[in-house]
């Protein structure tokens, strides 16, 4: 297997039994990355793998359900017996180490550093983690966002992370054999600034893009997660899938 995507959460904006907010657990080879960290998806992470082997953490954006339960494994590592041999990268925006600290009631994340290595994203960012390439780009949403690109061997995933409509995110997943993206919302009101994805959106982003098959997830409180992909796969035209907690995909 050169890629394997774990879905940990998908829910919008808040955690609701069973289904926790965004996150998932990417393998690439033997590298295990946890990309965003919603709450109730550290919980999950558990039953899937053991959280001391993560090789990095990635984190789209800062709002509290994609990365809050970071917290959760601050408790973990750092006392609840999940022993790092090494702190463990975090990948995110410029101000993740701050706003972490913050809730701990410390201004310097350095207190953190025995646990978390945290490294700056920026549009174009790359780095190898192990046998993965990951890819990041800046997208549009209301707050500084990322999506990714992870590659193995010949297998590549797509994750819009929160976005509206833009050119970045069918330049990200242009080719991908899998693209995980977001479908959070129902329509688009008037000239307010657009910052998320309808599933229209999505499955146009997924065409024009020519990915093998698209995942519908991070569905909001408007949508079902069954309307919105069969929304998303009447504009894309091609295999469209919901994402469900639990669920594994092998590229």
């Amino acid at each position: 297997m050169s890629l394997g995507l774990t879905v940990l959460g998908t829910a919008s904006p808040h955690p609701q039994p069973g289904r926790p907010c965004s996150g998932y657990l990417l393998r690439g080879g033997d590298a295990e990355v946890w990309v965003d960290a919603g709450p109730g998806s550290f919980a999950e992470l558990q039953r899937h793998t053991d959280p001391a082997r993560l090789d990095a953490i990635w984190i789209s954006h800062l709002h509290a359900d994609h990365y809050a339960d970071l917290v959760s494994a601050v408790y973990g590592f750092a006392y609840g017996g999940l022993t790092l041999s090494a702190p463990l990268p975090v990948y995110g925006p410029p101000e993740l180490g701050h706003r972490l600290a913050g809730f701990f009631g410390q201004s310097d994340p350095g207190f953190l550093g025995e646990v978390f290595d945290f490294r700056t994203l920026y549009d174009g960012h790359d780095t190898r983690v192990g046998e993965l390439r990951l890819r990041t780009r800046a997208v549009v949403h209301d707050t500084e966002a990322y999506g990714l690109r992870a590659e193995s061997e010949e297998s590549v995933l797509a994750y819009s992370g929160d976005s509206g409509p833009c050119s970045a995110l069918a330049e990200l997943a242009v080719g991908a054999d899998l693209f995980l993206c977001e479908a959070d919302i129902d329509r688009h009101r008037g000239s307010e600034r657009q910052v998320h994805l309808t599933p229209e959106d999505a499955g146009a982003v997924a065409e024009r893009a020519g990915v093998g098959e698209l995942l519908v997830t991070h569905v909001g409180p408007t949508l079902t997660p069954e309307s919105a992909t069969e929304r998303a796969a009447a504009v894309f035209g091609g295999r469209t899938g919901t994402a469900r907690e639990g669920d594994s995909t092998a590229l």
